[in-house]
């Protein structure tokens, strides 16, 4: 495992611990009772279609917490990429339990391969000068498993919530000017990151003359953006610049080529496909 693509563990447990109980609430597998215990099985993860691999601490920690009898051996890491046939994994063990564990732990190795799968497409879209951030449009509860999977799919981390820094959105702007809002947030907030989401010029010189450290170019077009990324530049280089807003991988390229420091990207983690992964079982010991 890498553990720069690696999700926190506490997350890993406590997301599992969930998703295991929804589906075991209130009398367990009862489908699986019927079956004897001491018949065992061997169950391969196979990729059916192209991708990134995600999600193979959960897939781990599934097992774990619904039988630790079951052992897994990983061919592959998180970060990987897989085609048609691809064997990532195996595991082994008594087949009652695997079977109870086995939708938990495809859901989640599906959703998070998925979301690393478009992450790292569009990475390969936009220039290599150009970061390719996430947002926090995320499943509810699932956030740090998702950006985990941006991770894997060689995109980065935008902001992971409301404490990590200050960003001055239009609604926020509703009842605040750019320039009190910079003002407030360096004094109340003294060390974080201060910045102001912009849909004109007019706002990005306000931002940056204010003192943010940070403007966000909101649905701008690409030659909007770039005279405004030039603004910027000349009134202080070190302020870093973001371009958000309906980016697609069709338009990430041309973006990504204008000098942005880096294009942040909702649809990689609320619009991400879930990429086709299954487990195929054949019997081991007790088989009739």
């Amino acid at each position: 495992m890498d553990a720069f693509v690696d999700p926190p563990a506490g997350e890993v447990r406590a997301v599992v611990a969930r998703a295991l109980a929804e589906d075991l609430t209130p009398l367990g597998d009862v489908t699986s009772m019927l079956l004897d215990r001491s018949r065992t099985a061997t169950g391969r993860f196979v990729a059916r279609v192209e991708g990134r691999l995600s999600g193979g601490a959960c897939v781990s920690e599934t097992f774990h917490q619904v039988d630790p009898a079951l052992v897994l051996d990983w061919q592959l890491a998180d970060g990987s990429e897989v085609g048609p046939g691809t064997l990532i994994g195996t595991v082994t063990g008594p087949l009652a339990s695997m079977l109870t564990a086995e939708r938990t732990a495809l859901n989640l190795l599906g959703h998070l391969s998925g979301v690393a799968t478009l992450a790292a497409r569009f990475r390969a879209a936009a220039d290599p000068s150009t970061h390719v951030w996430d947002t926090r449009k995320t499943t509810p509860g699932l956030r740090s498993l998702e950006k985990a999977a941006v991770r894997a799919g060689g995109c980065v981390n935008h902001r992971g919530n409301l404490s990590e820094w200050v960003m001055l959105k239009d609604n926020h702007l509703v009842g605040v000017g750019i320039a009190e809002g910079v003002a407030r947030a360096k004094a109340a907030w003294p060390g974080r990151t201060v910045q102001v989401e912009c849909d004109r010029p007019a706002q990005v010189e306000e931002a940056v003359a204010a003192g943010a450290d940070a403007v966000l170019l909101d649905n701008m077009s690409v030659d909007e953006a770039a005279a405004c990324i030039a603004t910027v530049r000349a009134a202080d280089p070190r302020c870093l610049v973001e371009i958000s807003g309906g980016i697609t991988l069709d338009t990430i390229g041309p973006y990504s080529r204008i000098g942005a420091d880096c294009i942040s990207v909702g649809a990689i983690t609320n619009s991400a496909p879930v990429l086709d992964i299954g487990l195929d079982i054949t019997p081991g010991e007790g088989a009739p």
